[in-house]
């Protein structure tokens, strides 16, 4: 498998981090997890072309994971590709009726193929041979996170969450934790992550993975980053190998 990260911030504006994206690339099929603001331009920037792009897997709904589904779509229809299928949490379907209902213009353009899907659901896009398993996280509206299984291999995305046991189970053994870090230890927050949040939960349930990358960083973390990951690699017991996700990154497991 094959990690891209295409955004790693968050809804407020930094220079080199766009809301949230990453692709997953399998069998050389590339699988886009939520397409915030930005993220049409991020794949023009990587080596993949948008109309590569059929299978789109949302975490949850906030306007940073799922701004740029539609101006994807769009760009798709206009180079004649027009079929895509989105998996997401409980209310994707309204929310994708609503948005075509304000831009009408756009209904029928595409062939959609929206597939709700809850805690503890099992799915494989078609044209890939892998196993995606979602769990629940901790957020301010319905959120999953992804454990990707494929040839041996497994990466679990996190999605928006405070660390929680969920998460945490469905971390055991991967080789590719993604898991959010939004702010810097000390900062007190819900619904959201920092080092100090995430290292007790890691430790606690023993989430056995490879290595850990940090995204969804606020303006907050900025000039924190070394010291989160020193505080991360002195205090988990298991994972040592510790990192800051960036835009355009790429990691092959």
């Amino acid at each position: 498998m094959n990690i891209k990260f295409l955004g790693t911030g968050v809804a407020i504006p930094q220079t080199d981090r766009i809301q949230s994206g990453i692709i997953a690339e399998i069998e050389g099929k590339p699988i886009l997890f939520d397409c915030g603001s930005g993220i049409l331009n991020r794949i023009f920037e990587s080596r993949y072309n948008h109309t590569d792009i059929d299978t789109v897997v949302l975490s949850h709904l906030h306007l940073d994971h799922v701004a740029d589904v539609l101006c994807l779509m769009k760009a798709n229809w206009l180079c004649d590709k027009t079929n895509i299928t989105i998996y997401g949490p409980e209310g994707t379907n309204e929310w994708m009726t609503g948005l075509l209902e304000i831009y009408g213009y756009l209904q029928g353009k595409s062939d959609i193929n929206i597939i709700e899907i809850s805690a503890g659901d099992t799915f494989t896009p078609d044209g890939v041979n892998c196993k995606i398993t979602c769990s629940k996280g901790v957020h301010s509206v319905p959120s999953l996170g992804y454990r990707i299984e494929s040839d041996g291999n497994s990466i679990v995305y996190s999605g928006d969450t405070e660390p929680c046991k969920s998460i945490m189970d469905l971390s055991q053994d991967a080789d590719l934790l993604i898991h959010e870090c939004s702010f810097p230890c000390g900062f007190d927050v819900t619904y959201h992550t920092t080092p100090d949040m995430l290292d007790g939960y890691i430790n606690y349930y023993n989430t056995n993975a490879s290595c850990l990358y940090l995204t969804h960083l606020y303006p907050q973390m900025q000039g924190h980053e070394q010291k989160s990951i020193e505080y991360l690699k002195n205090n988990l017991k298991t994972v040592q190998d510790v990192k800051i996700a960036t835009d355009l990154m790429e990691i092959n497991i």
